[in-house]
C-alpha cells in the first residue's frame, strides 16, 4: 500500500497530502493514485476543500499554444472493471482566447460511449458552484471553435449512448497537488457521489 491511502484514511491535511504527491515521479503519482477507491477519493475531495483554489493555467500552463493538447491521467470510482477505470482528460486552449479550456475523455469506452467533448471554466460568481471547486468541467457545453489535430469530431453529449454518461453532467474540479486535482461528478444540480483524479503529465509528454 502507497503512504497515500494511510494519509487519507488518518485524515491528514492537505499540505501534507500535497507534499508526498510532490516528491514522486510522475509515474509514481499515477500508480499510487490508482490505488484509491471511492471512499479514498471522496475523503481526497473533502480535504483538497481546504487546498489553493485551481485555475484554468493548472490544467494548460501557461506559455502552451492554442490547440496544443495537455494530458491529465486519470482514474475515477465508478463501478466498471479496473481497466475501465482509467482513461485521459485532455486539455486545450482555444483560438478565440476566451477564459475557458476545450476537452473531452480519451479511453477504452471512447469507441462506445463517445468522446465526452466539454468546456471547461472559472465557477467564479457562483456561489453554489465554488463552493464545490473553482472550476467546473461542463458537459452542458462542446467545444464551439477549432480543436487540436488529432483530436475526434465534436458531437453534442446527447447524440447516442454517450447521453447516458456525459448529457447534463458537470464535474467540479479541486487542487491536491502540483500536479494533482480531484473532481466530484453532478447530475445537473445532484451530486452522484462519484469522484476521479486526474495526474498532469510532463510538459512534452
Amino acid at each position: 500500500m502507497s503512504e497515500l491511502i494511510p494519509l487519507l484514511r488518518q485524515g491528514a491535511p492537505i499540505a501534507r497530502i500535497a507534499e508526498y504527491l510532490d516528491g514522486l515521479t510522475h509515474e509514481e503519482r499515477v500508480r499510487v493514485l490508482s490505488t484509491t477507491g471511492r471512499a479514498d477519493q471522496r475523503a481526497l475531495y473533502v480535504a483538497a476543500s481546504h487546498a489553493p483554489a485551481l485555475t484554468l493555467d493548472f490544467f494548460v500552463p501557461d506559455g502552451t499554444p492554442p490547440r496544443v493538447a495537455v494530458h491529465h491521467k486519470g482514474r475515477n470510482s465508478l463501478p466498471l472493471p479496473g481497466p475501465l477505470r482509467f482513461f485521459e482528460k485532455r486539455f486545450a486552449l482555444p483560438e478565440d482566447g476566451s477564459a475557458r479550456l476545450f476537452g473531452y475523455n480519451e479511453g477504452l469506452t471512447r469507441s462506445w460511449v463517445g468522446p465526452g467533448f466539454f468546456v471547461a471554466l472559472p465557477t467564479a460568481g457562483n456561489l453554489a458552484w465554488q463552493e464545490r471547486g473553482a472550476i467546473v468541467i461542463d458537459y452542458f457545453q462542446v467545444p464551439d471553435g477549432p480543436v487540436p489535430d488529432g483530436w475526434p469530431s465534436v458531437v453534442p453529449n446527447s447524440k447516442g449512448l454517450q447521453t447516458f454518461v456525459y448529457d447534463g453532467t458537470r464535474d467540479f474540479m479541486r487542487r491536491v497537488s502540483q500536479h494533482v486535482s480531484i473532481g466530484a461528478a453532478y447530475k445537473g444540480e445532484k451530486s452522484l457521489d462519484h469522484y476521479f483524479t486526474l495526474c498532469r503529465e510532463p510538459s512534452g509528454a
